[in-house]
């Protein structure tokens, strides 16, 4: 039933904020290189483009590009289509379903799986979802066609995989509205302080050094970036106001789910994200400046 209780300023962004590392678990695991090898593909970053990409179909590089939108799109097409020569699809949602429950349960262990915590939070997630719309939501409706797993650990992942790419699809279009391309959106957001690392950013998305240069270039003559490539008061701003955006866009599911239920949601993936962390879930280097 949908709850009419009105939400505080953030919350769904907050929830989002511990949901959504749930679900990125497994892409910095081992469990996935694994997991993908054996569907026949052997390259990290094919496996990737793959495993997101998959509910979409045996889809061509533009599709992978236009819907992950900050990757390099020779990258992108130097491993797509030629993956689905060697796989398929299915195979690779399964491979990564896999994955998937490898990772949680070496990082949090089979009795918080079991736990009825993971229950509730499987539950609240999946009425979370109900709130979220296909439309102009590619990754999410594709992913929304998939079925939910049986076992609540996996029910949650499969909810968090749903809010995160519902999330994220707007996020592109608040990224259109303000006329940032991929690699000026990664710029800012390594400049907030808050998204990956330059480091990070050069050894998974393809850029060259030079592509960053000349993104930081087109960035200061709109006055976003001072000289030292900080954010300048008009660049802080405008972070500010594309997560506002984005915030607008997501409301459908955290609506629904109501403040109470927000709340809930937030309190319980705060444990296991932070459980998660501190099992080593994510490589340090990878985020910051």
């Amino acid at each position: 039933m949908t709850s009419t209780s009105a939400l505080p300023e953030n919350a769904g962004r907050q929830c989002h904020n511990v949901v959504n590392p749930y679900h990125s678990t497994h892409y910095f695991a081992p469990e996935f290189g694994e997991e993908l090898a054996k569907a026949g593909i052997e390259n990290r970053r094919a496996a990737y483009f793959a495993a997101r990409g998959a509910a979409l179909g045996a889809v061509g590089p533009g599709t992978i590009t236009a819907t992950f939108y900050n990757f390099h799109h020779d990258l992108i097409a130097q491993h797509v289509p030629h993956v689905w020569t060697v796989t398929t699809p299915e195979a690779v949602l399964e491979a990564r379903l896999r994955a998937a429950d490898a990772t949680l349960r070496r990082l949090l262990g089979d009795a918080a799986l079991d736990s009825p915590e993971m229950a509730e939070a499987a539950e609240l997630a999946l009425r979370a979802t109900e709130g979220c719309a296909r439309q102009a939501r590619p990754l999410y409706a594709a992913h929304a066609d998939l079925p939910v797993p049986d076992a609540p650990h996996m029910a949650f992942w499969h909810a968090a995989t749903l809010l995160r790419e519902h999330r994220g699809d707007g996020h592109l279009l608040a990224l259109l509205d303000a006329e940032l391309d991929g690699l000026e959106a990664l710029v800012t957001h390594t400049a907030s302080g808050r998204g990956m690392s330059y480091q990070g950013v050069m050894a998974t998305r393809g850029w060259a050094p030079e592509d960053w240069q000349a993104a930081q270039e087109r960035l200061r003559s709109r006055g976003l970036l001072d000289a030292e490539g900080e954010l300048t008061e008009a660049g802080v701003q405008l972070r500010k106001d594309l997560e506002r955006h984005t915030d607008r866009l997501d409301r459908g599911p955290y609506e629904h789910l109501g403040a109470e239920g927000v709340a809930r949601l937030t309190e319980l993936a705060t444990g296991f994200t932070a459980a998660a962390v501190s099992a080593g879930a994510f490589p340090a280097e990878m985020f910051g400046k």
